[in-house]
């Protein structure tokens, strides 16, 4: 279906099942999100990214969740764990969550060069990426349409937004962003998201998270 209220069902279950982006996620020190919507006359799609930095998974990973009713693969929710920094042990070769120092970041086959000393905590020197990589870092258009169907036209793009503090006391379809970003998946016209609230994606509006 290509209603307001069917979409705005799905992205409340996924949500009750812990299954929707979470910005205060206690695993994941963020640093940065990207937010996709795609859609014709029967099918629609919304992609999420949050880029953050697991010390437990040992790496920077953008973290793809994937709703809809044209999936291709998977079910509405986490999708790809995609993780970034190829060199790690060269990044962090003492362990600790912290640089090593006087290395270059690959990405992508790419050498990153930060401004950090030997010392910096992970978190920070991951975020002094994003002004000038952010393309690198988030997902390349292969594997942002790994689980959607290749033809499905992108709609809008997003690079901050309003989120909820929490998905238990509020649900995506009582918040304002979604129920806009739904209205503009099931009419097609990205006119409809029209947001009176602050963006707060930032990583720095959530200073709790990864911190468990």
């Amino acid at each position: 279906m290509m209603t307001t209220s069917s979409i705005l069902g799905q992205f409340d279950l996924c949500a009750e099942s812990a299954e929707f982006p979470d910005l205060q996620n206690g695993y994941y020190y963020p640093v940065d999100a990207r937010l996709h919507l795609f859609a014709d006359a029967t099918r629609w799609a919304m992609v999420v990214e949050l880029l953050g930095y697991s010390p437990r998974a040992g790496n920077l990973t953008d973290v793809l969740h994937r709703y809809g009713n044209c999936l291709t693969r998977g079910e509405p929710g986490l999708g790809e764990f995609l993780d970034r920094v190829e060199n790690m042990e060269e990044v962090e070769p003492e362990g600790g969550e912290e640089y090593g120092g006087a290395v270059p970041l690959v990405v992508r086959g790419t050498p990153l060069r930060v401004a950090a000393h030997a010392g910096t905590p992970l978190d920070e020197v991951f975020r002094l990426l994003v002004p000038h990589h952010r393309d690198l870092l988030l997902a390349d258009e292969t594997e942002l349409r790994a689980g959607i169907p290749a033809d499905l036209p992108l709609l809008l793009k997003l690079d901050e937004w309003n989120q909820p503090d929490d998905f238990w006391d509020t649900l995506p379809g009582d918040h304002e962003t979604f129920r806009q970003l739904a209205e503009v998946l099931a009419t097609g016209d990205p006119t409809r998201y029209r947001p009176t609230l602050p963006p707060n994606t930032h990583w720095s509006h959530w200073p709790d998270a990864g911190t468990l």
